[in-house]
């Protein structure tokens, strides 16, 4: 089975939705692909008690043709002990995972090596050299310094996020959306200044009963600019969808500005208005991005 096969490597990354799913729990595999999740993430990390790791990694190959069924990307989280580290990117890759969550980075290097190991085992499993991606997970306070250095670490870099929980248990505050504005909207600077998907929301993943204040979150989060989410129970993918795909008013808008300013330019002007509001270029940009990411969104449904 080819590499195009197994991961749909052909087709331009883009996510909004991403569901985390226990690799060992066969169940859950098995419906994962019917939840409409863009990606998902096959857990090698917290989900799963080290005793079984292994019958896990063993059962990667399996579960990324399951999760791949109606065309989501499969991810695994890996874990950063490096003897667990190694394992789960020889397992990962050579079962055909798009994407590897890189837990606990803790700067350039540590993501260099993950990458370097990667690069190894595609070589000897035949996929085309940096078909692999890597989404980097800043979790400590040592890591939240090093942002910026971690987010240029590797070519084969397309995501980073604030792992929220974790960060909060070691900064010892309450995981909320007003404790973790400031380090997510940090963390998702640093993804933006490196060209990356700057990955999450502001809140916590961990009362997914709260669909209100979630959809609240991950709304509020689009407007500081984050691309897409991720959540463990399947009931917030319909909402992560929603929100992070731009509505049709928005679309409609922003191809209004786009050609508004396009016949401006023919007629030398530098700034307009449309529906009452000056438009200069920032504005214009905006809008080409905009527009770009839904056709992009509509081209991975087949729409």
């Amino acid at each position: 089975m080819t590499d195009k096969n197994i991961t749909g490597a052909e087709r331009p990354i883009v996510w909004r939705s991403l569901l985390y799913v226990p690799t060992n729990n066969e169940k859950f595999v098995a419906k994962a692909h019917t939840r409409g999740a863009d990606g998902i993430i096959l857990d090698l990390e917290d989900s799963i008690p080290e005793q079984e790791r292994q019958r896990a990694r063993d059962m990667l190959p399996d579960a990324v043709k399951s999760v791949t069924q109606s065309g989501a990307d499969p991810i695994v989280r890996i874990n950063r002990p490096l003897r667990h580290m190694v394992k789960d990117v020889e397992a990962a890759v050579k079962a055909g995972a798009r994407a590897l969550f890189v837990t606990k980075v803790d700067g350039a290097g540590h993501l260099k090596l993950v990458a370097e190991l990667v690069g190894e085992v595609e070589r000897e499993a035949g996929r085309p050299q940096g078909s692999v991606k890597l989404a980097a997970m800043v979790e400590t306070a040592d890591a939240y310094f090093r942002a910026h250095a971690i987010a240029r670490a590797s070519s084969r870099l397309i995501g980073m996020n604030l792992g929220g929980e974790d960060f909060a248990m070691e900064m010892g505050m309450v995981p909320d959306t007003d404790t973790l504005l400031v380090p997510k909207q940090t963390v998702m600077i640093a993804a933006k200044a490196a060209g990356l998907m700057a990955m999450g929301f502001i809140g916590t993943v961990a009362d997914y009963n709260d669909t209100e204040g979630f959809r609240a979150a991950v709304r509020k989060s689009v407007k500081f600019g984050f691309d897409c989410a991720s959540v463990i129970h399947p009931s917030g993918v319909a909402i992560l969808n929603e929100e992070f795909t731009p509505s049709a008013e928005a679309v409609d808008h922003a191809r209004r500005v786009i050609d508004a300013y396009a016949e401006a330019q023919k007629a030398g002007k530098g700034a307009i208005t449309v529906d009452g509001k000056m438009i200069d270029v920032p504005v214009v940009i905006r809008a080409e991005r905009l527009v770009a990411r839904y056709e992009a969104i509509r081209a991975r449904a087949g729409n």
